[in-house]
């Protein structure tokens, strides 16, 4: 199928979720748009304890597979972050096959031991580039998995199109020199306002998106990850994408 790397991250629902509806409802809309993987953000969960075991009947029923943000940092003052376990356990209790958090503070100390045993929990982690200058920028990504990849730690990385503006770096570079560690794509557009970037869709901003998927792998999942107003620009992404994928 054509649109079977696609993932739609619920990002596209900022404002159906601010005035309360629930991840969990809208699977079945988001069956009915075409897509068959979901990126569930943790931050949208109004009561997670009640919600995690419907997304998980519902993704089974649709039989959907689910992706899992979570934005929080694996390092916390240099040190593993305490709550990963508990965003792993609640991963696994959703049957997501699939996590992503940010890099954080990481000065160097991979702390192997603890992060191995993170990877015992059977579902697969990445690190994303985030809009900070601490985790998101080329520097920061590159030499935190150079690092990872020395180590044999299997953690893999979400190359997040837009961020870089935010950041004030080139995606294009980015691209080049991060794309042989890409596990997972994020796509956005950018334009500015008052010189300042905002999260556009794509072909309603700057960045030469298609070439930039051109440089990146050809084989990973590709999210439509940007805040929309109404389905039919779910619909304008997921077309656009179908034919450059």
């Amino acid at each position: 199928m054509k649109n079977g790397r696609l993932v739609l991250n619920f990002l596209v629902y900022a404002d159906r979720v601010a005035n309360g509806e629930l991840q969990g409802e809208l699977l079945q809309e988001i069956a009915d748009l075409g897509f068959t993987q979901v990126e569930i953000r943790r931050e949208y969960f109004q009561n997670i304890d009640e919600e995690i075991p419907v997304i998980k009947s519902e993704a089974e029923r649709l039989q959907m597979k689910l992706f899992y943000s979570v934005p929080d940092e694996v390092y916390v003052d240099g040190k593993i972050n305490p709550k990963l376990g508990q965003y792993l356990t609640e991963a696994q209790q959703m049957g997501v096959k699939h996590i992503k958090w940010n890099t954080g503070d990481f000065n160097g100390d991979l702390h192997e031991e603890e992060l191995k045993a993170l990877l015992d929990k059977e579902v697969e982690i990445s690190i994303e580039n985030d809009q900070t200058q601490t985790s998101g920028t080329i520097k920061a990504i590159d030499s935190y998995m150079k690092a990872i990849k020395k180590a044999g730690v299997n953690i893999g990385y979400v190359y997040d199109l837009g961020n870089w503006r935010f950041v004030g770096e080139d995606e294009l570079e980015a691209a080049e020199l991060l794309k042989d560690y890409v596990h997972y794509i994020h796509v956005k557009d950018v334009r500015y306002e008052d010189k300042k970037p905002v999260a556009a869709g794509l072909d309603h901003g700057e960045i030469n998106w298609r070439k930039v998927l051109q440089l990146l792998p050809q084989d990973v999942p590709v999210a439509i990850e940007y805040p929309t107003t109404a389905n039919t620009e779910i619909l304008e992404a997921k077309k656009l994408l179908e034919a450059e994928i």
